[in-house]
């Protein structure tokens, strides 16, 4: 079975993707959903953010305080660095898990959906890398309809947080472009066509 990223920049549009190859019947993990579960479910995680971070950490109801956690990481690459070391792994290890019941089911292959799939190194589980982009205009453009809460900076700030859009095309195997000059249907039913082995005709990479 295969095993197949998927990651883009804010705004680039994987979450729409993904969306098409669920549709398709494709298994898809959601890394970033499924590593907030992980910090609020798995003991071992748990207990690691409360030794690093403190109790505050956590509210009295045993949710995680996520502005409290995103305030301790925010500007110190070293926190930062920690939470990602416990998180990261965790998440690995909870796919590898899921991914062995999905090839048990019998799947040809699935989709792991990180935004730091190259910044976590999560990649390096995974048998190809599809990448999801779009120019930063675009992209802050549909941030800023999706997400009318945020300012322009605040968009900025967290794309400049993520890995440039030509290293991350630079580094995929597979490359989606959902810039509107081609249609993105197309593109993703391709790929599906190659994952599923039901065509050898090539793709864009």
């Amino acid at each position: 079975m295969l095993k197949i990223g998927i990651t883009g920049g804010i705004g680039s549009g994987k979450t729409t993707v993904c969306r098409v190859f669920r549709a398709l019947g494709v298994p898809i993990y959601d890394a970033d959903t499924r590593a907030r579960w992980l910090m609020e479910n798995n003991p071992a995680l748990r207990n690691a953010l409360v030794t690093t971070f403190g109790a505050d950490v956590f509210e009295v109801n045993g949710r995680l305080d996520r502005p409290h956690l995103a305030a301790a990481v925010f500007g110190n690459p070293t926190a930062l660095a920690q939470l990602n070391g416990l998180v990261h792994p965790a998440v690995g290890a909870d796919f590898a898990t899921w991914a062995a019941a999905r090839a048990a089911d019998g799947a040809t292959y699935v989709l792991k959906e990180a935004a730091l799939m190259f910044e976590s190194d999560s990649w390096r589980q995974l048998d190809g890398v599809i990448a999801v982009t779009a120019p930063a205009a675009m992209r802050q453009a549909r941030v800023l309809h999706r997400d009318p809460h945020r300012t322009v900076q605040q968009i900025q700030d967290i794309m400049a947080q993520q890995l440039p859009e030509a290293e991350k095309t630079a580094r995929a195997q597979h490359v989606l472009y959902n810039d509107g000059q081609e249609l993105l249907i197309p593109q993703v039913l391709a790929l599906h066509a190659r994952f599923s082995g039901t065509t050898p005709t090539p793709v864009k990479t």
